[in-house]
């Protein structure tokens, strides 16, 4: 699935070279000066947002844009999350159809830079005013060997989401701090109310809390090892299991997402590790709607390093590097990320924004922002691997056959480690 640059994407790549490096803010892709007032063309935008909670506020704000910039047309459309990503690769590797600027899944930019998909935007229009208003997480999500591919658009994390009124009858009066807290918590609650203390998520992602709450990640790239199978990654393993065996409410593994999200909304378990994204769902269910209030929040549970950490997600926005259009690109991007327009977004959507100054008292009344917005501050970024996507399906086929008892820890990871391998040349496996 991770393959090399096509020669049709090298030869691009070369020819772009001189006009996807701007040095000032004021400058033209072709390096004269150009005020933005005097760019035209026209561009194709591709947005995974909901298309029918969020995309109305994005065609909002492309009528803003295209008020304010007369010479530049947008072309909107509204492309599904789960088939972006193959329908972006197919047309970038062809070059025809790709659009110019992108909304993408931050997880994928290394990929995207690898292969030459995407334009780097420093020194370009679409970073005009630096960096420094954009909160650490995202942005270190938009970068690859040193290069700035993508401009933060929308932001999210994992934390623990909590129902307050059964955490208060079984006499809970916090949400726990570290993984043996969340398993004793969880023991009370079903003991003290009957009701299920949590539902594990088996999917992959949801494991990477554990493995950063010990120090380690999938891989490391500064010594090029496989660390899914180290020592540390063994115990963080060993903790999810053991969550698994003694706190978790039994899961369905074919529809653990679906049967986790109803039980909670519903009030049949009391917390999950889980992300902004479920709020909205989350306060349909007969626990929390009508009682906002009801829905509390807190980072997730620390490892042994005491730090809880839990993966930076979201998306940035990208502009495709055979862009014929690149200034309008970079324009286009500067005002859909600009601290008014993620001000609009968030207001309007309640997803989080990516610049602090964009935390307004209008924007943090929402309860959904409040919540997560310390949380945010405990968020790192997925290693910086083109392949990094491919990854979690060996882990979760690993990770799968761990919770339900059919290989140890150990053996499990050394056998993902194994198929890390395959799609990590020049990595060597911990020992």
């Amino acid at each position: 699935m991770r393959r090399g640059i096509s020669i049709a994407a090298a030869v691009c790549a070369l020819a772009l070279t001189a006009t996807a490096c701007g040095s000032d803010d004021d400058e033209g892709s072709n390096g004269k000066a150009k005020d933005a007032k005097d760019i035209s063309g026209s561009l194709t935008y591709w947005d995974t947002s909901d298309a029918t909670t969020e995309a109305p506020v994005y065609k909002k704000l492309i009528a803003d844009f295209e008020d304010k910039y007369p010479k530049i047309d947008v072309n909107y459309e509204n492309i599904e999350f789960a088939s972006i990503e193959q329908k972006f690769k197919s047309a970038a590797k062809t070059g025809k159809g790709a659009p110019d600027v992108m909304r993408a899944d931050v997880g994928l930019i290394p990929e995207y830079a690898s292969l030459h998909y995407i334009a780097p935007l420093d020194g370009t229009l679409a970073l005009k005013g630096g960096t420094e208003d954009f909160t650490e997480g995202p942005l270190n999500t938009t970068k690859y060997q040193g290069k700035t591919y993508g401009v933060p658009s929308v932001t999210d994390t994992l934390g623990i989401l909590y129902n307050k009124k059964l955490f208060k009858k079984a006499g809970v009066e916090k949400a726990p701090t570290t993984w043996d807290e969340f398993i004793e918590t969880s023991k009370t609650i079903k003991k003290k109310t009957g009701v299920e203390g949590t539902y594990l998520n088996p999917d992959s992602y949801f494991l990477l809390p554990f493995l950063y709450g010990e120090g380690t990640d999938l891989a490391d790239t500064r010594t090029k090892k496989i660390t899914i199978n180290s020592p540390e990654a063994v115990k963080a393993v060993t903790t999810a299991k053991k969550v698994y065996d003694q706190a978790s409410a039994k899961v369905d593994f074919a529809n653990a997402y679906d049967n986790m999200q109803t039980s909670f909304k519903n009030g049949e378990v009391a917390m999950l590790i889980q992300g902004p994204w479920s709020v909205t769902d989350d306060l349909s269910g007969k626990a929390f709607k009508g009682d906002e209030g009801n829905l509390g929040f807190a980072p997730v549970p620390a490892g042994s390093t005491g730090k809880p950490q839990a993966p930076t997600g979201g998306h940035d926005l990208t502009v495709y590097q055979g862009s014929k259009n690149l200034d309008a690109a970079y324009l286009f991007t500067q005002f859909m990320t600009s601290s008014k327009s993620q001000q609009k977004i968030a207001a309007e959507t309640a997803t989080l924004p990516t610049r602090e100054s964009a935390y307004t008292p209008e924007v943090t009344k929402d309860a959904r922002i409040k919540g997560f917005h310390p949380i945010m501050k405990s968020a790192r970024p997925r290693v910086a691997l083109p392949q990094v996507g491919s990854l979690f399906t060996p882990l979760v086929q690993q990770y799968t056959k761990i919770l339900q008892g059919d290989v140890s820890v150990k053996s499990g990871l050394d056998a993902a480690a194994k198929d890390f391998k395959k799609l990590l040349p020049g990595y060597t496996i911990s020992s």
